[in-house]
């Protein structure tokens, strides 16, 4: 008799699909402290964080973590008010780059969208997907998905933001579509990428599904922080804590730029 449609069913899914990785408490030890750059924006909530970044506390917390949380503007100073670099920074994409340029190159770095692109889906295959960047031209089509249903403002992440940054780095308009929610699209045949944000806002059963529509149909999928990374520059960076996401990332680079 063959294999159990269970085992089947396993088998399509990351190695890691039994027994999710936490969203950042495995990346210290224990009495350990990470720190978490938190710019609080027009975007941002009155009077709350958001989901990320308040879940990201909690799981340092149950993993007996210290969590320092600032804005961009004071994490210059809160670094050197420490006596021990940090174990782990994570910052918001939207920031990434000049976090990067304030944060010794020892001191392990990411992204909140990363570290959920890894608990609810599949970073390794992020990683690759945005390689896929490097590949697009002006006109194709690219799709846009983010897991929530907010109220988008001036200068939107997904709708503003990374469109703009794309279209820069490719040099021409690309053809973009924003779903959000529970929309998606009929047909994921379309698109040329896929870029979907970290799905905080959704079980990783359901992330994962969505995934797997995307490989179904062979089209390569990234995840926002990465992808924002790629464009300015720093997605090996970023990547550094998760070796197997930073070498699908240079595997993909080395498919596009071979060596002679």
């Amino acid at each position: 008799m063959g294999p159990l449609w269970k085992d089947i069913l396993i088998s399509l899914c990351p190695d890691d699909f039994l027994s999710p990785p936490p969203i950042l408490g495995d990346l210290a030890v224990p009495g350990g402290m990470v720190v978490l750059v938190a710019p609080q924006d027009k975007q941002a909530p009155k009077g709350r964080l958001i989901l990320p970044q308040a879940q990201a506390i909690r799981d340092a917390l149950d993993h007996g973590l210290a969590a320092l949380t600032v804005q961009l503007t004071d994490y210059a100073a809160a670094l050197a008010k420490l006596v021990h670099p940090p174990d782990l920074v994570v910052c918001d994409s939207q920031v990434v780059e000049a976090t990067a340029a304030l944060t010794p190159a020892t001191v392990p770095l990411t992204t909140f969208s990363i570290l959920f692109a890894r608990a609810k889906g599949d970073l390794v295959d992020a990683a690759r997907g945005a390689q896929v960047i490097e590949t697009l031209k002006p006109g194709d089509r690219v799709l846009i998905s983010e897991s929530c249903s907010h109220h988008a403002m001036e200068d939107d992440i997904g709708r503003v933001k990374l469109p703009r940054w794309l279209t820069k780095y490719v040099g021409g308009e690309l053809a973009v579509d924003v779903c959000s929610g529970r929309d998606f699209p009929a047909n994921a045949a379309d698109y040329r990428l896929a870029l979907l944000c970290g799905g905080c806002m959704l079980s990783r059963r359901e992330m994962l599904s969505r995934l797997q529509k995307f490989r179904r149909a062979g089209v390569p999928v990234t995840n926002y922080g990465v992808a924002i990374s790629a464009l300015h520059g720093v997605a090996e960076r970023v990547l550094s804590p998760f070796p197997a996401a930073l070498a699908a990332y240079r595997e993909g680079k080395g498919a596009l730029c071979p060596l002679s």
